[in-house]
């Protein structure tokens, strides 16, 4: 009786030490590891900013990339968030005739946009306000496949989260108006003196007319270009308000 217990407290350790061996005998594979490390990563960076997107919806973004890098660039940035009810109703028609005119019937993406400016061979830009109002406020500026993927994943999830009067409401205090002038608040003051919710229809169209490249456009000192532009948006302006693309924002 006492042999078999001792026999069986050899066998037992004997496969206790197997599998320690067996353990201890695990090559560490750096591959493996740092596609776990990569994963993980990624989830985080992708709860992350679902986290910012469900937050955003009620509350302002206080800063994006780009405000930011142009402040350290600068030393300072004329900025100041204003409530979409204190802009002129004129002035979110405009710059939704100027840059999205279907902006109340896309879910983030414009497929005829998007064809022409294949078609036009990239003369032309195919981005929605939904597409540059999550590259402005969750990416970076810059043309780069990596930054056209994550767009192309958040803007979809930017427009089921947030109302369409919302992402209009952000675009257009954090779009880039001048340079260190960013926000309708600060481009109003600006280039004509006035608050966001002073401005005339012509006013309106010209500061719609320089987005979305502000810093080779003026909207008080106009082109003969942008003066032509402007005139267009004033045109889309009235006609989006009166068909009924304004609906969702308005």
């Amino acid at each position: 009786m006492r042999l078999k217990s001792l026999m069986a407290k050899k066998a037992v350790k004997k496969k206790a030490s197997g599998k320690s061996k067996k353990t201890s005998g695990r090559k560490f594979q750096p591959l493996r590891w740092l596609r776990r490390q990569a994963l993980r990563l990624l989830t985080v960076l992708i709860a992350l900013v679902l986290v910012l997107v469900l937050l955003y919806g009620g509350v302002n973004p206080p800063t994006t990339h780009t405000i930011w890098s142009e402040k350290q660039r600068l030393g300072s940035v004329d900025q100041e968030w204003i409530p979409i009810e204190e802009v002129a109703p004129v002035m979110l028609r405009s710059v939704v005739a100027a840059e999205d005119a279907n902006f109340c019937g896309h879910w983030g993406f414009d497929v005829n946009a998007i064809k022409a400016a294949i078609e036009g061979g990239g003369a032309r830009g195919g981005s929605t306000i939904s597409q540059q109002v999550v590259k402005n406020v969750f990416l970076w500026q810059g043309r780069s496949y990596v930054r056209k993927a994550l767009e192309a994943v958040l803007t979809p999830v930017t427009e089921l989260f947030w109302s369409k009067r919302r992402i209009l409401e952000i675009y257009l205090n954090v779009a880039e108006f001048d340079e260190g002038v960013f926000g309708i608040e600060a481009a109003s003051r600006h280039y004509f003196g006035v608050g966001p919710d002073a401005l005339s229809a012509r006013q309106a169209a010209l500061l719609a007319s320089i987005l979305p490249n502000p810093k080779k456009r003026s909207a008080s000192r106009p082109s003969a270009a942008i003066q032509r532009k402007a005139g267009r948006v004033m045109d889309g302006a009235k006609t989006i308000g009166r068909d009924g693309r304004a609906a969702c924002f308005e």
